[in-house]
């Protein structure tokens, strides 16, 4: 057989079955790893987080002292929520202290840090070291804020009063005074709040793509027509994360205002409701807990709100 004749027949012959065996993407030790991190923290968030909130949320129908065991909680209904809306006064002033926090961080911290993230990214000269000084104070604890601020506000020997020049005629009580102690707070909380903002508007601003605002600037678009159409359109995604930050921390808000007077005198928030009513001399845990429900349905109010506004525009053609 000749060598044409040897190609032929092997080329008319049936191919064979070659037994592949298909590689597995993940071994053993490799999905026993990703079983250990994602199982967890998927526990411990379940443990720490939502077991807790679930547990709130039952506790709101009940009244009991946190003293005893299951058979001294007695079920109220919604007795609580009734009582806190009818009843009790400290409730609405920290409502509206809540909200005025949560407007006060929206508009002007938030504008503030989006106005230094434009400036940060255009490069201006010692850039690295505004945006270190503006993003220092997001290192420092709430408490260590309300510290620094309260010798700041001091009323004979703090620094606000000698530069107004009013330390020794009739100084400004700036936190014991209730008409404006919740503003000169909201300016600390703001200080610190500004950078955080700026430091994820920056982030933002770094991946919007070059050639978009290049295309604008050809098309004879402005720097503000720019910004507003082009710019501010992109980040979208930062500002669903920005609104989500801000809920958060406007109506979390504890550690500032407890370091100063406790959450007394014209500071009344939510969150000191929600602690005085657990741990406090009255011990009310169903109140406490239906505080903390009512704290909880307004935070995800808003974020669930705005979510939806912002997914329906998206799917308009």
């Amino acid at each position: 057989m000749t060598v044409l004749e040897q190609a032929g027949a092997a080329a008319s012959a049936p191919p064979r079955k070659r037994r592949r065996r298909r590689a597995s993407a993940f071994t053993t030790a490799d999905k026993l790893v990703l079983t250990v991190m994602l199982g967890v923290p998927s526990l411990l968030h379940l443990g720490l987080v939502w077991f807790p909130t679930l547990g709130s949320i039952l506790l709101s129908f009940t009244e009991w002292d946190g003293i005893g065991g299951v058979e001294d909680i007695a079920f109220v209904g919604v007795q609580n929520y009734t009582d806190i809306l009818t009843t009790y006064p400290r409730f609405w002033p920290a409502l509206w202290n809540n909200l005025t926090w949560l407007v006060f961080l929206l508009v002007l911290p938030t504008m503030f840090g989006l106005f230094m993230a434009v400036l940060l990214d255009r490069k201006l000269r010692m850039g690295r070291i505004y945006q270190s000084v503006l993003y220092l104070p997001m290192m420092l604890s709430l408490a260590l804020i309300g510290f620094i601020w309260q010798l700041i506000y001091q009323p004979d020997q703090g620094l606000l009063n000698n530069l107004l020049g009013t330390a020794n005629d009739h100084p400004t009580n700036w936190l014991g005074d209730p008409d404006i102690n919740l503003y000169a707070v909201l300016v600390a909380a703001g200080w610190r709040h500004a950078g955080y903002v700026m430091l994820l508007f920056l982030a933002g601003l770094k991946a919007v793509d070059p050639s978009l605002k290049e295309a604008a600037a050809l098309d004879g678009a402005t720097g503000w027509q720019t910004f507003w159409h082009v710019t501010l359109p992109a980040l979208k995604p930062v500002n669903i994360v920005v609104l989500v930050i801000t809920v958060i921390e406007s109506l979390r808000a504890f550690d500032i205002v407890y370091i100063i007077n406790k959450g007394r005198q014209g500071l009344e928030l939510l969150s000191i409701l929600v602690t005085d009513n657990i741990i406090g001399e009255a011990s009310r845990i169903g109140w406490g807990s239906a505080l903390a429900v009512v704290l909880l349905l307004i935070s995800m109010g808003f974020i669930i709100t705005y979510l939806m506004q912002t997914f329906r525009k998206e799917e308009r053609p």
